[in-house]
């Protein structure tokens, strides 16, 4: 288990990262470039992320190719429970039986009995849910075992990943920082990097998305000082600080735009609109050997139509709680 790898010899879409850590390609809906897996190939082997229910062979056959067998894998760790994240914990808890499945307690319960997340993301996504996600099974509930704040993952010979709770994108996100290098998994709380052109882009869906929540998740992750940043959407990047200024500034950026057509009454299709002219039009092109496929499902996924509605459903919930405190004031004060 513990022998070198060739890294020569390694399968499509498995890239080493140094000190035994490999992001894997999860081949998303057939499709590269979307979703990255890491595996720690530590004495306690480790895999953070797991994408789609279709992701669990590609992941599967990556590990083994490394010299891992199924029962070596000691943990499976998901940021949060989103599908493209989450999607196939069942399915790799089938084909890791010995590895423990580590995530945030607002997430436990749906991975044990999936049946709620899934009538939820079948209202959102109808036709396109099988053909992106596939479905998600259960996880059997004794191999969870949630977090809240923090929470410590053994990774072996002393090294460890921390847990740390980091809402906003969603109410059951967290990062993880490994003791050994510093590195910064941070799932979806700074958004999508764009590896082909550099672009950071926030990623705001409904219904968990909160701004503040999301300025202070980004706060946290400063303070932590990491060497680089793990992305799930997606690769290393090791230019830290400006990569997590960039990532508060579009964020203020796209907010701030869909604020400015929430303000003048205009509908969800408007704001899109205005954030497609605004906003994303600065960003760079696609290089031409770009997968236009892969490019299409992030758009789906964290482009402007779901960044949008996140945002309006947030501005919305901010109205309501804001004519809530003003009816109770009224109230008593007469």
């Amino acid at each position: 288990m513990h022998d070198d790898v060739d890294v020569s010899r390694l399968p499509e879409g498995v890239t080493p990262l140094g000190d035994d850590i490999f992001a894997i390609d999860t081949m998303l809906a057939g499709y590269p470039g979307i979703v990255s897996s890491y595996l720690i190939r530590s004495e306690r082997p480790c895999i953070v992320e797991v994408g789609t229910a279709g992701s669990a062979r590609v992941l599967h056959d990556a590990v083994t190719a490394m010299g891992l067998a199924p029962a070596d894998l000691a943990t499976i760790v998901v940021t949060h429970i989103h599908l493209d994240h989450a999607g196939g914990t069942g399915d790799m808890a089938a084909l890791f039986p010995n590895a423990e499945i580590v995530v945030h307690e607002r997430g436990a319960r749906h991975l044990a009995d999936p049946s709620r997340l899934m009538r939820s993301a079948a209202m959102v996504w109808g036709d396109r849910l099988d053909t992106l996600f596939g479905q998600m099974h259960p996880t059997e509930a004794r191999r969870i075992r949630s977090v809240a704040e923090t929470g410590e993952i053994d990774l072996g010979g002393g090294r460890r990943l921390v847990t740390h709770y980091a809402p906003g994108h969603a109410k059951h996100h967290m990062g993880l920082v490994d003791t050994l290098t510093g590195d910064l998994y941070v799932g979806d709380a700074l958004g999508v990097y764009n590896q082909l052109t550099g672009d950071v882009r926030p990623a705001t869906p409904p219904p968990d998305f909160d701004m503040q929540a999301c300025l202070s998740t980004l706060r946290l992750f400063s303070d932590i000082d990491a060497q680089r940043l793990m992305f799930s959407h997606f690769g290393a990047v090791d230019t830290v600080a400006e990569t997590i200024d960039r990532a508060r500034s579009e964020l203020h950026l796209w907010v701030e735009t869909v604020r400015e057509s929430h303000g003048s009454a205009g509908d969800l299709d408007h704001a899109i609109a205005m954030v497609r002219d605004k906003v994303v039009s600065r960003y760079k092109p696609l290089p031409p050997d770009a997968s236009p496929e892969s490019a299409a499902v992030l758009d789906i996924l964290s482009g402007a139509e779901a960044n949008v509605s996140g945002i309006v459903h947030w501005l919305d919930r901010l109205e309501q709680e804001r004519a809530e405190a003003e009816r109770k004031e009224r109230e008593e004060q007469g």
